[in-house]
């Protein structure tokens, strides 16, 4: 996902997106750990995503105070 995609987003659909990744990254680890996971980059990928959409949350409150 990219930085120019998730600035589009509003914050609940940002709170949304991030409660996705985190479920995306739970079922990654599980994946990992009964090692049927085929692409472990994937899980380097969505940790990244979850930092972004953090960002872009806490950016977003601290523009409306």
């Amino acid at each position: 996902m990219k930085a120019s995609e998730i600035r589009d987003l509003s914050t609940q659909e940002l709170n949304e997106k991030l409660a996705d990744l985190k479920q995306e990254l739970f079922n990654l680890r599980f994946q990992h750990a009964i090692n049927q996971l085929d692409n472990p980059m994937r899980m380097k990928a969505v940790k990244r995503d979850i930092a972004r959409v953090k960002t872009f949350i806490r950016k977003q409150e601290s523009s409306e105070e």
